[in-house]
């Protein structure tokens, strides 16, 4: 896996990832930086948070709120000087630009797939537009490096990317010489969907092969006929309540080796979804239902019980 450098190099012709924006705004003055963003997708949000820029938000989805806990309490009450309140809007799929231009915003961060139209409206405010479209783990480095650059704490990004390609690599020496467990995850169940490539990643740095082509939509009888030996659910928006039980019924899964073993699980849908620094408690989460003797069983994952 190709690792983001940081550069000491303050040379601003330097293209490495993550090193053009430290030197790009090591003398930049913070009123060049947007001041007031709205998030469309909570993994902006969590970036922002995860370099200490969360002040900068004033408008963001219910979804949003939901990763970052911290949000609540500027959701629900104006600031003491009038002038800051983060307010609750679509997210990128739904988005009205009406409501996103309300909030005043000179930066909008969002990620595919977006409505095009509210794009449009948003650019022809003059206002400026980030689209994201991570699919791996080095574009959630990219992503990362990017948005922390843009509000000029690029040496803080480096360093949330640096501990994230760390403790992932920490798993993966842990798991190296373990046996391969076959893994199926889903993000969706009608139609199913395979997990994103980043958790086919995570999967394997968890010790696990992942058994499906990740972003793509397929079959209860083309899972089965993969023989997992670990399945997990992470339904994008559904938080902890995937019906395991349904699911393994109605697809006639029963006779699975992973079914019979009891190995079937959900994970809370942000630690696999939200492509940001939660992740890691997503790969906690998929290293223990893959190997349970290696770690006390964390939080966020939900297990089968047996039918």
């Amino acid at each position: 896996m190709a690792h983001l450098k940081v550069c000491p190099d303050t040379n601003p012709t330097c293209t490495t990832i993550g090193c053009f924006g430290l030197a790009y705004n090591k003398d930049m003055p913070d009123s060049r930086h947007p001041r007031r963003i709205a998030c469309l997708q909570p993994s902006a949000t969590v970036i922002l948070a995860s370099v200490g820029e969360l002040d900068r938000v004033v408008a963001c989805t219910k979804y949003c709120v939901d990763v970052v806990p911290e949000l609540r309490e500027d959701v629900r009450k104006d600031w003491p000087n009038g002038k800051r309140r983060v307010v609750i809007i679509a997210d990128s799929w739904t988005s009205k630009a009406s409501e996103i231009l309300a909030a005043q915003p000179d930066l909008v961060i969002a990620a595919v797939p977006y409505q095009e139209a509210a794009v449009t409206e948003i650019l022809k405010a003059g206002i400026r537009f980030l689209g994201l479209a991570p699919r791996t783990l080095d574009d959630i480095y990219t992503d990362i490096a990017l948005i922390s650059t843009s509000v000029g704490a690029g040496e803080r990004g480096a360093r949330v990317i640096s501990d994230m390609q760390v403790a992932i690599e920490a798993v993966r020496r842990q798991t190296a010489s373990l046996p391969r467990k076959r893994v199926f995850s889903e993000e969706w169940g009608k139609p199913i969907i395979a997990s994103q490539p980043w958790v086919a990643e995570l999967v394997e740095a968890a010790g696990g092969e992942f058994i499906a082509p990740p972003g793509k939509t397929i079959t209860s009888e083309e899972v089965a006929s993969a023989q997992p030996d670990v399945i997990v659910a992470a339904w994008c928006g559904a938080g902890d309540r995937v019906p395991l039980e349904k699911i393994v019924e109605q697809r006639g899964w029963q006779d699975l080796p992973a079914v019979r073993q009891g190995r079937v699980f959900c994970i809370n849908d942000e630690l696999l979804n939200t492509p940001a620094t939660n992740l890691l408690g997503g790969l906690r989460a998929l290293a223990w239902a893959l190997h349970p003797e290696l770690l006390p069983r964390p939080d966020g994952i939900r297990q089968l019980h047996r039918l």
